[in-house]
């Protein structure tokens, strides 16, 4: 029952995002607020990056729960690249965009999401891209447990890409000298280095979180961890 449950659950969340993203892509013809898609189009958001990191990782979970596991057997590759997808980038993430979206929004919502994207995206589409991802992620910890790589190298690698990520927000700037979100506007060089580190900081407890909700589910002793 556990695997079926895990299965449906892993195939209905890659529908779902597959369906979302389409929705989103189906705008670009639409009335777009100036700037929003200027040199990179959606591949500058964290939102939409993060909706592409969500399709690959209930993809490939998808695809891994097809192959069969003998008692005993070693992890596969397939199965060890999943989990170090889901428990260094789309479990702390996904969580990232949901709490920091709706904390900016709560207290300007010019700054991050304008008013003038409502006439673009409907309520359901915002919500898909910026609350749903929360409780799919939650969701995955209790359907199945994951193998956690050493947190030094997790967090390494959870940095790594978030360097990457800050250096395309920063050549965007650059380039065409718009902000992809206002909300770094209205900080001096040393506020916006401040406000890195924090959210770097947020990523970090959400990995941990992640971990250790990962542990309390499932304990050290699930046949699964004895097989790596």
């Amino acid at each position: 029952m556990t695997g079926m449950l895990k299965k449906f659950y892993h195939i209905v969340a890659f529908s779902w995002y597959i369906f979302v993203i389409q929705s989103v892509y189906a705008k670009r013809n639409s009335d777009i607020p100036p700037g929003m898609l200027v040199y990179g189009g959606p591949w500058k958001y964290l939102t939409f990056l993060n909706l592409f990191l969500q399709i690959v990782f209930f993809g490939l979970a998808s695809v891994n729960d097809l192959q069969p596991v003998g008692k005993g057997s070693k992890m596969s590759l397939l199965c060890l690249c999943k989990d170090l997808l889901f428990s260094v980038f789309a479990f702390p993430v996904g969580m990232f965009v949901v709490l920091l979206f709706w904390l900016i929004f709560a207290y300007d919502r010019q700054l991050v999401y304008p008013a003038s994207m409502d006439s673009l995206f409907p309520p359901w589409i915002n919500h898909a891209m910026h609350t749903l991802v929360l409780p799919i992620v939650f969701g995955e910890i209790l359907v199945e447990p994951h193998i956690y790589p050493k947190t030094k190298n997790g967090l390494a690698a959870l940095g790594f890409v978030s360097v990457a990520y800050l250096g395309w927000v920063v050549w965007v700037y650059l380039t065409v000298g718009i902000w992809v979100y206002p909300i770094l506007g209205l900080f001096s060089n040393s506020g916006l280095i401040v406000f890195y580190f924090f959210n770097m900081l947020v990523l970090v407890l959400l990995y941990l979180l992640g971990q250790t909700l990962n542990r309390k589910v499932w304990g050290k002793e699930h046949p699964k961890f004895m097989r790596t």
